[in-house]
């Protein structure tokens, strides 16, 4: 749709993920000359604004109310008021509030604009030392144990970098079900505190970074980007598969499906479920 003549502007703007001084002049100069500042937290975008001494209206934008507040907004911007969106920390609407907000204000042919800054994932990209020409942001894994493995299994596979968000009281179940279901040897980084005092960037293998986070209990603390290697093609697969993996597998595939009997075997002998279901379907005579 065309944009409306005389209406306002809806400005989406970086903060800080850390570092104060990553606010750019451009996003400064625009905080302090909207109407109104839309915030996912008023209270933390408060503290940010005074330390810049900046002093504009602000009104709350988050999860539970983002629907009805895009209403109020796109009237405002009708009205030829501009408006500001900001989250906690980082670029709006990357794991964080304001993607129905934009959508409405598009549909209405009204202006968004970009004020770029920080983000997070794109910032533990640039100093991982993964391949970065391609990569997949999956944001969030399912809270739940049995949600997240089953959505790390989805990956297992992916050819290319990609990246999930995760919280401190979560990082060692994720790292346990990192080592379930892609192995241990499986090539991780995690980038904890971007741009904070105590930021850290590990790399290794799960196994090592389990290693290394569980001693030392200060690397299980802060906000973490966690950034998985895409699965290696092996040119040569081998079909051999060890006698005593064989064994355990022929026990599972008589109580459980054959996708399931391969998952873990794969788990409890270390060989690669897809070889231990090809060699299943080898025992039943299906291959």
């Amino acid at each position: 749709m065309s944009e409306n003549a005389g209406a306002g502007c809806l400005y989406i703007v970086a903060t800080p993920i850390g570092n104060l001084g990553d606010l750019s002049s451009r996003a400064r100069d625009i905080l302090a000359k909207v109407d109104v500042i839309a915030a996912e937290d008023t209270r933390h975008t408060s503290r940010l604004l005074s330390h810049f001494g900046i002093k504009r209206p602000l009104l709350a934008c988050h999860d539970f109310n983002e629907r009805g507040r895009s209403e109020q907004i796109v009237r405002r911007l009708q009205g030829g008021e501009s408006v500001a969106l900001v989250s906690d920390a980082g670029t709006p609407l990357i794991s964080d509030p304001g993607y129905h907000l934009v959508s409405a204000v598009r549909e209405a042919g009204l202006k968004a604009v970009p004020v770029p800054g920080a983000c997070a994932m794109v910032a533990a990209l640039s100093v991982s030392g993964l391949p970065s020409d391609r990569f997949f942001f999956e944001g969030f894994l399912p809270a739940k144990g049995s949600g997240r493995r089953k959505r790390i299994l989805e990956l297992a596979d992916f050819p290319h970098t990609w990246i999930v968000y995760e919280s401190p009281h979560r990082i060692m179940d994720m790292l346990a079900d990192m080592a379930s279901e892609l192995g241990g040897e499986r090539h991780l980084v995690l980038a904890r505190e971007l741009t904070k005092t105590f930021e850290t960037v590990l790399s290794g293998s799960v196994a090592e970074l389990q290693e290394m986070l569980t001693h030392d209990a200060n690397q299980q603390r802060g906000e973490f980007v966690v950034l998985i290697h895409g699965a290696v093609k092996e040119e040569v697969i081998s079909d051999d598969v060890p006698e005593e993996a064989l064994k355990v597998l022929a026990v599972l595939v008589e109580e459980l499906p054959m996708k399931q009997a391969s998952q873990i075997a794969s788990r409890l002998t270390g060989v690669k479920s897809k070889l231990l279901y090809k060699a299943g379907l080898n025992m039943k005579g299906e291959i």
